[in-house]
């Protein structure tokens, strides 16, 4: 296996999602420095304790996840459960690099634009755009689907079964997708005729607006709809500069 300096790895990385594009809630891109060169990257959804202990435990160069840190509004003091995973990082030379909005975001890459293909949705263009680049996607799916027959198709994907609101018409032929916390375009979606949206949450006003405005919602676990982007851009890396990568799936219900 090759290696990659930090610096060629990170700058190639924030240019493919074109980081700098996006108004988001965390830092983009490098996070924690650690060692200079990379051969092995670790990926995972969120940089929690126990990533970090497999990322060290593997001999990890850098750490790749969705889910990083410093968000807007936390605390800025290092104390209790993030000085532990700081000090992780630092001790053992990891570099831990984070990419939100935009690896849900990118056409190929990113946890939407993978959804859709696995789903086998052709797309038709992108919504949702007020975070400086549109992140949900939406197109005709190559066959209708009653909800019930999508739900499990869903399911069977993410190994979880989706909250369903049957709102909408009794086949599905187009469908929008949004991972993670993104129930609040729900009206974007109905606002383009689609027959239904997909996304990881649920707040306690999306059904009612799914059923008043005729469109069916799945609601598909935050964690559950945004494992494939870090594991997509792992892999990409990899492949480009010769390194090692394994994705690691650390359990979460929500």
């Amino acid at each position: 296996m090759g290696e990659v300096s930090r610096k060629a790895l990170v700058d190639y990385s924030d240019w493919l999602l074109e980081a700098d594009a996006f108004r988001d809630y965390a830092p983009n891109g490098l996070q924690v420095e650690g060692r200079e060169t990379i051969s092995r990257i670790v990926s995972g959804v969120t940089a929690c304790q126990a990533l970090v202990d497999v990322a060290v435990e593997r001999g990890a160069d850098a750490l790749l996840v969705h889910h990083g840190y410093f968000w807007k509004g936390e605390s800025p003091c290092v104390t209790g459960m993030k000085r532990r995973r700081l000090e992780a990082l630092l001790a053992n030379g990891i570099n831990l690099i984070a990419y939100h909005l935009p690896l849900d975001a990118h056409r190929d890459l990113g946890n939407n634009a993978q959804l859709a293909h696995a789903l086998g949705l052709h797309a038709d263009g992108w919504f949702a755009g007020g975070q400086g680049r549109e992140l949900a996607v939406y197109g005709r799916l190559h066959e209708p689907l009653g909800a019930a027959e999508l739900g499990a198709r869903i399911a069977g994907l993410l190994d979880r079964e989706p909250l369903v609101e049957p709102g909408g018409p009794e086949h599905i032929r187009s469908l929008g997708i949004c991972s993670g916390g993104a129930q609040g375009f729900i009206d974007e979606a109905a606002d383009l005729g689609l027959d239904a949206f997909m996304t990881g949450e649920v707040s306690e006003r999306t059904i009612h607006i799914a059923r008043e405005r005729g469109i069916h919602f799945f609601a598909c676990g935050h964690h559950a709809t945004e494992r494939m982007g870090a594991r997509a851009l792992g892999e990409h890396l990899a492949k480009r500069f010769d390194l090692e990568h394994e994705f690691v799936d650390v359990d979460n219900p929500a």
